[in-house]
C-alpha cells in the first residue's frame, strides 16, 4: 500500500512511495501527528541519483522489520534535497557539526517542533565496524525520549547555541588583493602535478575554483596558475571521470587518478564545467578543451533536455541494481561488436585490464569491468579512428537499461546550463549554443514565474516551491551571459529586474549579504546566510560578481555597493578561507583588476571580424556592449550612458573605461583589434 508519498511529484519522493515506512512529505501534516503521538521525527534526505541512498533504500527502507520499528518509533518525513535545499543545509550544517562530514543520505532525528538532536548519514541494517544499525538506533533512541528526555532537551540546546555560532560572520574592511593571493597559494600546497585537481582521493571538479586561478594567472602573469588549471582540465577529461562513450563528466572520483567515479551525472556540474572548458580555450586555444565543450553541450542536449528546451536534473549511477553497470564494459563484449583487431586496438588505447580496472567502492574487489580512460589525448589520427568504434559502442550501450532519469527541471541548475551555453555560443561563434540557451530561458519565463514570482521547481506540469537566492543569483548570472551573447537589452533588463527583486527579498539591511530563503518558515533556527561554495557557488558569492557586472554595465553604482556591501559582511571569512569562496575571489579579481567597460559602436556586420579575435581571448575582467541601430534606443533606456556612444565618422568605433575613466574613442578595425587585445 503506497505511503503519503504517492501523489509527490519528486521522482526521489515517488522512488519511496511503495516503502513499508509509512513517510510523509515534509509539512504541518507530520509535524502535527508527531505532537499528537509524542514522537520524534526520523527526516530523511536524499536525491533521486544518490547511490548511497539507494543503498540504505534497499537494505533498510524496503524491509518490512525495519519498517515496523520505523513506524512504531518515529513520524518519518522524506525530504527531496534538490527540491528543498534550504531545508537540507540546515539539517546538513547540523551533521557537519555533530559528526565533523556530511553527505547523502542524511538522516535526522529530532523533536515534534523541528529540533535535531541526533544526525548522521548512511546508516546500515545491522551494526557494522563502527557504524551503529538501525536496529539498534531505532529501540535505543526510543527509550531515550520516552525516559529520558532531559538528554534530548540538553542535546537539542546544544545544538541550537552551535548552529547560532555557525551564522555569526566577522564582518570587517574588504577583502584585498592579498585575500586573492593567500587563496591561490592555498591552491598550490595542494595541487597534485601527477594526475592534476588538488589534495588527496576523493576529487571533486569544482570548476568555480579552476576558474578562479585562471584569473589569478592573468592577474600576476604566473603560469603555474594556469598550468594547474590545464593540467587538471585534462586529465579529468583523459580519466574514467568523463564518459568517453556518451560524453560528459560524472559526479566525481574516488581516487586520485580520476579513474573510478561516482557514475551519477548532474546537470550543474556539466554547466560549470563547459564554463571551465571554454575559459581554459580561451586561455591555451587548445582543442581538447573546446572538443570537450561541444561534446558536453551534445550530450545534454541529447539526454538531459525536456521537448520544450529546459534541462532534466541528472542520471543516477546505478542501473539493473548495480552502480556504474551502464557505463562499463568487459573485453569480451568488445569482440561481440567490433573486429577481432578493432577490439584489441580498442581494449589497449582505453587501457582495459584482463580483470578489470573497475573495484566496487565499497569491497574494493575487481568485477571483471574495465572503465575506459586515456593516458595521454588522442592525435587527429586516432580520433578518426575512434570516431568510427565510439558510434559502434554507443549504439550497444544504448540497448542497454538506461540509468534512471530524474527529469525535474530546477531554476537555479537550469540557470547555470543557460550561463554556460550562451558563454560557449560567443566564445566559439556557435548560434546553436545560443538558440538552445534563449529556448531554456524561455521555458523558465513561461512556466517558472508565476505573477511575477519566480518558483523553484517544475515537474509533469507543476510548478511549485517559492525560489531561493540560489535560483535567483544564477538566474541573474543566465542573463547576463545571455546579454553579452547577443547584445539583446531585453536580457540586461531582466537581469536588472530580477536583480532587484533578488535584492528586495533577500538582503540582510542590518548585518548585509543574502538570506538563503525568502521566510523562515521552514528554518527551525531562522533564515540562513551562507558564503562558502560546495559543488555549486553559493548564492552570495554568485551575487557579489553579479552586482558588480550590472553595476559596470548600467552605470549604476548602487549595486557595486552592495557588493561592497556583502563583501564587508563575510570579511573574515574571505580573507582568512577564501580557498573555499573562489566564486567571491572572482569578484575580489574583478575589482582589483583594472576592469574595463567596452563599448562597441558597429553593425552586426561590422562588428562580426572585429569580435572573431576577442571571442577566442580569455578576457574576465570587463563587460561589453555592442550598440547598433536595433538595439541603441533599448540599450539607452538601461544604460543611459551609452546613448552618447556613436560611430566615429561612420567608422565602428570603440569606448574602452578603465579605473573609472574613459579613453579617447578610436575608430577603424585594426586599431580596435589592438585596443580590445
Amino acid at each position: 500500500m503506497p505511503n503519503k508519498l504517492a501523489s509527490e511529484k519528486s521522482p526521489y519522493l515517488q522512488q519511496h512511495a511503495d516503502n513499508p515506512v509509512d513517510w510523509y512529505p515534509w509539512g504541518d501534516e507530520a509535524f502535527e501527528k508527531a505532537k499528537a503521538e509524542n514522537k520524534p521525527v526520523f527526516l530523511s534526505i536524499g536525491y533521486a541519483t544518490c547511490h548511497w541512498c539507494h543503498v540504505m533504500a534497499h537494505e533498510s527502507f524496503e524491509d518490512p522489520e525495519i519498517a515496523d520499528l520505523m513506524n512504531e518509533a518515529f513520524v518519518n518525513i522524506k525530504v527531496d534535497r534538490e527540491e528543498r535545499p534550504d531545508i537540507d543545509s540546515t539539517y546538513m550544517t547540523v551533521c557537519q557539526m555533530l559528526t565533523g562530514q556530511g553527505g547523502w543520505p542524511l538522516n535526522i532525528i529530532m523533536t515534534p517542533d523541528k529540533e535535531p538532536f541526533f544526525a548522521g548519514t548512511y546508516i546500515p541494517k545491522e551494526a557494522r565496524a563502527n557504524r551503529i544499525g538501525l536496529r539498534q538506533l531505532i529501540p535505543g533512541v526510543q527509550g531515550m525520549w520516552q525516559n529520558q528526555p532531559e538528554r534530548v532537551q540538553k542535546a537539542t540546546d546544544k545544538i541550537r547555541e552551535g548552529f547560532g555560532r555557525s551564522q555569526e560572520f566577522e564582518s570587517g574592511s574588504f577583502p584585498g588583493i592579498e585575500a586573492t593571493d593567500f587563496a591561490a597559494e592555498q591552491f598550490a600546497q595542494r595541487f597534485d602535478e601527477q594526475h592534476g585537481g588538488f589534495g588527496e582521493a576523493p576529487k571533486f571538479p569544482s570548476p568555480h575554483n579552476l576558474m578562479f586561478l585562471l584569473r589569478q594567472w592573468k592577474l600576476t602573469g604566473e603560469t603555474r596558475f594556469l598550468e594547474m588549471v590545464t593540467t587538471t582540465l585534462e586529465k579529468m577529461r583523459l580519466g574514467g571521470l568523463w564518459d568517453h562513450i556518451g560524453f560528459g563528466f560524472h559526479r566525481y572520483s574516488t581516487d586520485a587518478q580520476w579513474l573510478l567515479p561516482h557514475f551519477e551525472k548532474m546537470l550543474y556540474d556539466q554547466a560549470l564545467l563547459m564554463m571551465a572548458y571554454i575559459e581554459a580555450w580561451q586561455a591555451t586555444q587548445n582543442p581538447l578543451f573546446k572538443q570537450t565543450v561541444y561534446e558536453i553541450a551534445e550530450y545534454v542536449l541529447r539526454d538531459l533536455t525536456h521537448t520544450e528546451g529546459a534541462f532534466y536534473s541528472a542520471e543516477d549511477a546505478d542501473s539493473e541494481g548495480e552502480e556504474g553497470k551502464f557505463y562499463v564494459w568487459k573485453e569480451g563484449e568488445l569482440a561481440d561488436i567490433l573486429s577481432l583487431e578493432e577490439a584489441g586496438n580498442f581494449a589497449a588505447l582505453f587501457n582495459f585490464e584482463e580483470d578489470g580496472n573497475f573495484a566496487e567502492e565499497a569491497t574494493g574487489k575487481r568485477t571483471g569491468a574495465n572503465i575506459p580512460h586515456l593516458q595521454k589525448p588522442l592525435n587527429s589520427e586516432q580520433e578518426q579512428w575512434f570516431a568510427n568504434i565510439r558510434s559502434q559502442l554507443f549504439q550497444e550501450r544504448e540497448k542497454r537499461e538506461r540509468p534512471f532519469l530524474d527529469d525535474k527541471i530546477l531554476t537555479d541548475w537550469n540557470a547555470l546550463m543557460i550561463a554556460a551555453l550562451a558563454k560557449a555560443g560567443f566564445a566559439f561563434n556557435e548560434e546553436r549554443f545560443i538558440e538552445a540557451a534563449e529556448k531554456a530561458i524561455g521555458f523558465i519565463e513561461e512556466n517558472l514565474v508565476d505573477e511575477e514570482n519566480l518558483l523553484h521547481r517544475y515537474k509533469d506540469g507543476d510548478a511549485a516551491i517559492p525560489a531561493m537566492a540560489d535560483d535567483y543569483a544564477f538566474l541573474i548570472r543566465a542573463y547576463l551571459e545571455l546579454y553579452e551573447s547577443t547584445w539583446n537589452p531585453e536580457y540586461l533588463k531582466k537581469a536588472s529586474d530580477w536583480n532587484q527583486q533578488f535584492i528586495d527579498l533577500f538582503w540582510d539591511e542590518d548585518k548585509g549579504g543574502f538570506y538563503a530563503s525568502i521566510s523562515d518558515e521552514d528554518q527551525v533556527y531562522g533564515r540562513q546566510k551562507q558564503i562558502f561554495d560546495g559543488a555549486l557557488p553559493s548564492a552570495n558569492s554568485t551575487a557579489m560578481l553579479n552586482l558588480i557586472r550590472l553595476s559596470r554595465l548600467t552605470c549604476n553604482t548602487e549595486l557595486e555597493e552592495y557588493a561592497d556591501k556583502t563583501g564587508r559582511a563575510f570579511s573574515a571569512d574571505l580573507i582568512r578561507s577564501g580557498a573555499s569562496i573562489t566564486q567571491s575571489m572572482q569578484a575580489v579579481q574583478f575589482l582589483h583588476a583594472d576592469a574595463r567597460e567596452i563599448t562597441l559602436c558597429a553593425t552586426p556586420e561590422e562588428a562580426a571580424p572585429i569580435l572573431n579575435e576577442f571571442r577566442k581571448s580569455l578576457s574576465p575582467f570587463s563587460v561589453f556592449h555592442l550598440i547598433h541601430n536595433e538595439n541603441r534606443d533599448a540599450l539607452a533606456g538601461i544604460a543611459s550612458y551609452t546613448s552618447s556612444q556613436k560611430k566615429n565618422e561612420g567608422q565602428p568605433t570603440v569606448y574602452i573605461c578603465q579605473d573609472f575613466s574613459c579613453k579617447a574613442p578610436i575608430s577603424g578595425k585594426t586599431a580596435i583589434q589592438k585596443a580590445l587585445g
